[in-house]
């Protein structure tokens, strides 16, 4: 009897479909911290990073979030970074520490508070959810910090320390973006500079310069 060629199907393996298989939240969110990090390192424009992410959330495949990702290189040490500098003076603040690239939330809630790091960037995404930052007791691994806040359906909450330099100019289309009176303008030399962009589409970004042991979000402050 003579041999048969197996067919294309025969020889098929699980890694030659795995394009396919459909991905999940934390697959995207993954993928998103791949492009974040690829953005600090230079890798990405603002531009690519922002167009990248987009399709990154609404990828339903992991053959979709790989060629996302595909061009960059592997992520296999954390990035170099200034020596931290934080909001306001401390003496326990850890050399080593985990710079938080975004904050998104899909349906659901993801807030940003405490002894957290934060380099240049950071992208917070509001898709039918909540995200709250509050920058009052962050560590600042840079003099300046720009927030990409993009709420689609739901709400940025953004808290600033008291003593830095803020700047405001994102777009609401259907939607509100902006900040309570007296939250934009200069600060205090060596405090650090933050600008909050992006957009809100139905939805709402709001900005809040907060003395530290005032705990009232933005949503509850009168102007």
């Amino acid at each position: 009897m003579s041999d048969q060629t197996p067919t294309g199907d025969s020889e098929s393996t699980p890694e030659t479909n795995l394009s396919k298989v459909r991905a999940g939240d934390l697959d995207r969110r993954l993928a998103i911290d791949i492009l974040s990090l690829a953005m600090t390192q230079g890798h990405l424009s603002q531009a690519e990073y922002d167009e990248r992410a987009e399709k990154a959330m609404a990828a339903r495949t992991f053959g979709e979030l790989d060629a996302l990702t595909d061009d960059l290189p592997t992520p296999t040490s954390k990035p170099q970074s200034a020596p931290a500098t934080p909001a306001s003076p401390a003496s326990d603040v850890d050399p080593d520490v985990n710079v938080i690239l975004n904050r998104i939330a899909v349906m659901s809630g993801s807030e940003l508070k405490g002894r957290s790091a934060v380099g240049e960037h950071l992208y917070a995404l509001a898709l039918m959810g909540g995200v709250e930052i509050d920058l009052r007791n962050a560590i600042f691994t840079s003099s300046s910090l720009t927030i990409r806040a993009t709420a689609i359906m739901g709400g940025i909450e953004i808290v600033v320390p008291e003593n830095a330099t803020v700047q405001v100019n994102g777009i609401g289309f259907m939607g509100g973006f902006g900040s309570e009176a007296d939250t934009v303008g200069p600060g205090v030399p060596g405090a650090p500079t933050i600008t909050v962009t992006g957009l809100a589409f139905w939805g709402g970004v709001r900005v809040a310069r907060r003395p530290s042991q005032d705990p009232t979000p933005p949503s509850l402050k009168k102007n």
